[in-house]
């Protein structure tokens, strides 16, 4: 198995919010962390059917791109009384959901749409969700690996929190009282769906860290 050393790793994604998340979770790593975006890659398209194939896609196109090794994060709420949906297609609700007003996403009229959903199966409808992160590791070789995490929970409404990105603001983690949204960014760091995978990343790339 392929490992990380020290140097520049891109970060294969334009989403702020998650770049963030990236950037603290390796910090103590010694990696000099760049993001698609700063260097201007293109976005591919995630034509993939699961997270796994979207991660992949994403992580091969920068690594290629850079010929740098790349990382890449493919994630989502997947709702039980949904069917699994929105799932892979998480960032697509958002996009649709700003259609109507232009460019760009719209994760309050997204989180809205889920609700929505949910509220037309009836009160009784079981509110159970979670979160689901896969990484993908890729060098320019085009060798790869892949971890992947997941947090259990339930949804509510209205929506709580400035603190998280996405469909952070209506999801508690099982156990817990407080949304993504509304936990401190260390303590989310340290539980949630892409702290699970990163457990995952740590343990196989930097052993003596683990």
């Amino acid at each position: 198995m392929r490992t990380l050393g020290p140097g520049k790793l891109v970060i294969a994604t334009h989403n702020a919010g998650k770049l963030r998340e990236i950037r603290a979770l390796l910090a103590p790593y010694g990696l000099e962390c760049v993001s698609a975006g700063d260097l201007g890659l293109p976005e591919p398209a995630e034509t993939g059917t699961t997270f796994v194939e979207n991660a992949l896609i994403k992580a091969h196109a920068a690594a290629r791109a850079a010929n740098l090794p790349a990382l890449a994060d493919d994630s989502g709420l997947s709702v039980a009384a949904l069917g699994g949906a929105p799932g892979v297609y998480t960032a697509d609700w958002a996009q649709a959901a700003a259609c109507e007003g232009g460019p760009g996403r719209d994760w309050y009229l997204a989180m809205g749409k889920v609700e929505g959903k949910l509220a037309e199966l009836g009160p009784a409808a079981p509110r159970d969700a979670w979160f689901s992160c896969v990484l993908a590791l890729a060098w320019p070789d085009g060798s790869a690996q892949v971890y992947e995490g997941r947090v259990d929970g339930t949804l509510v409404w209205p929506p709580r929190g400035t603190l998280g990105f996405g469909y952070d603001p209506v999801f508690v983690m099982q156990g817990d009282t407080q949304t993504f949204a509304e936990l401190d960014p260390e303590e989310k760091h340290r539980r949630s769906h892409r702290a699970d995978a990163f457990a995952k990343l740590v343990s196989a790339q930097f052993p003596a860290s683990a």
